[in-house]
């Protein structure tokens, strides 16, 4: 993918530009009045966004990270599509599906009459996906970069027979402390707890870390609050086309284990993903088309 070429067709002068990052892989800068965000073309993957005045990023993003073909890149908002978790039939297919190693094309990129920027990456199917899912599909990811950061992944399906699909914004979020963290908005729901074989349990009270937590809640409310004392900042979550959330932290054991993190790494971030996951599953009929949708904005005050 040759960088000279995607600037020539998508660079907008003092908003984006495309650059070579860590492993050859292009990336998207970002850098408007608003915001400044940095996009893996490989994974289709926001790796970055830091709102003008903010001191910290949203995002955290591993030191330890693979930028490897095949691999995918710890931190910033993976996307899980188009099964989350462990492959749903049980043929030894990869964990999280196909998007997140693999690399995009660039379909557009637009400034909006208040100065915010918005790119749009996708992908189709094609003889090696055939191998691994067998259908016809269209897949995009629509990212708008402003005060605040819109996700949104948009599935066509262009076959002519239906398909269900599970998927997550596994999106790692920067915090100061995970001891001093809380999740907000869960209170009183229903999880399965997959650290406990995924035994359903009632949330009670804010959510909280002091132990390794895995936790699929369903049915959950539009709007999330990520509660970080450390960073003195409230980061809300609303969703659209979701019935369900992840709440991840590995902590110490698992993190120290992990290759592309550090061993301290589970201390500095916090995952709240917006996902169909679990019973939420989407059906699709042919020509028919699904919008998972999430807006990260940090509040204070």
């Amino acid at each position: 993918m040759n960088i000279e070429q995607l600037n020539a067709d998508y660079a907008i002068t003092n908003q984006i530009k495309f650059v070579e990052g860590k492993g050859g892989f292009p990336v998207i800068e970002i850098n408007n009045e608003h915001a400044k965000a940095l996009i893996s073309v490989y994974a289709g993957q926001v790796l970055s966004f830091q709102p003008e005045g903010e001191s910290e990023d949203l995002m955290f993003l591993s030191d330890q990270a693979y930028y490897q073909a095949g691999k995918a890149i710890k931190g910033g908002i993976p996307i899980c599509w188009p099964w989350f978790g462990p492959d749903p039939e049980n043929l030894g297919r990869s964990s999280h599906g196909f998007v997140r190693n693999r690399l995009w094309t660039v379909l557009g990129s637009e400034t909006t009459r208040n100065g915010e920027t918005k790119v749009k990456l996708g992908l189709v199917d094609t003889p090696e996906t055939r191998e691994i899912w067998n259908h016809a599909f269209s897949f995009a990811i629509e990212i708008l970069v402003g005060s605040s950061l819109t996700v949104e992944l948009v599935t066509r399906n262009t076959g002519t027979e239906k398909f269900s699909i599970t998927q997550a914004l596994h999106t790692y979020f920067k915090v100061g402390d995970i001891n001093q963290v809380k999740v907000l908005g869960l209170e009183s729901g229903k999880y399965l707890d997959k650290v406990d074989g995924g035994v359903q349990k009632t949330q009670e009270g804010a959510v909280k870390f002091s132990e390794e937590v895995d936790r699929i809640y369903t049915d959950v409310k539009t709007e999330l609050i990520i509660d970080d004392a450390a960073l003195n900042r409230r980061i809300k979550i609303t969703a659209s086309g979701s019935k369900t959330a992840i709440v991840w932290n590995p902590w110490a054991t698992i993190s120290a284990n992990m290759a592309d993190l550090d061993d301290e790494d589970y201390q500095r971030f916090v995952c709240v993903e917006t996902a169909n996951a679990a019973n939420d599953v989407v059906e699709i009929p042919p020509s028919g088309e699904y919008r998972l949708v999430a807006n990260y904005q940090v509040e204070r005050g």
